[in-house]
């Protein structure tokens, strides 16, 4: 049997874009630092990586729709953060912006990965922002650094 995979390292001179939902930037930076680190120590220039920053999740899709669509990005990291509140809107949120991620990424066959967390309290979000659970930032960047070799692959 073949076993087609992707790997954990890059050539340097993929061009990847993160995607900052800023609304709770106290969370995001964190995983914008996460993802950025991730980046580098896989083999990734630090020239060939921009950061586009939008008011929240919701808009993450539109500006992942505008990135792909351009043609200069080899993939795209997601990050940004939904906390639950006393209102339905965490729900409607964190769906479209999880759908319209997975909508995209299928639009245009080039890799997104998805580090939007969607937590019930602030301290679950700072435990995924780099503390108890890691950051899922570098996470979303591994994912995106293993699929950008898998596709390259296939």
């Amino acid at each position: 049997m073949n076993i087609i995979e992707g790997f954990l390292s890059l050539k340097g001179d993929e061009k990847v874009a993160i995607i900052n939902g800023r609304f709770n930037h106290i969370i995001t930076d964190r995983l914008v630092e996460g993802a950025k680190d991730a980046f580098i120590r896989h083999g990734g220039d630090e020239k060939n990586l921009d950061l586009i920053l939008v008011p929240g999740a919701f808009e993450i899709p539109f500006a992942l729709d505008r990135l792909l669509a351009s043609g200069k990005y080899d993939g795209v990291c997601c990050v940004g953060a939904v906390i639950r509140g006393s209102t339905p809107h965490f729900d409607y949120v964190s769906a479209e912006a999880t759908k319209g991620i997975a909508t995209v990424t299928l639009k245009y066959g080039k890799p997104a990965s998805f580090g939007v967390l969607t937590t019930d309290t602030i301290e679950q979000a700072i435990e995924r922002a780099g503390s108890k659970v890691g950051n899922k930032g570098f996470e979303a960047m591994t994912g995106l650094i293993e699929m950008l070799s898998l596709y390259k692959n296939i």
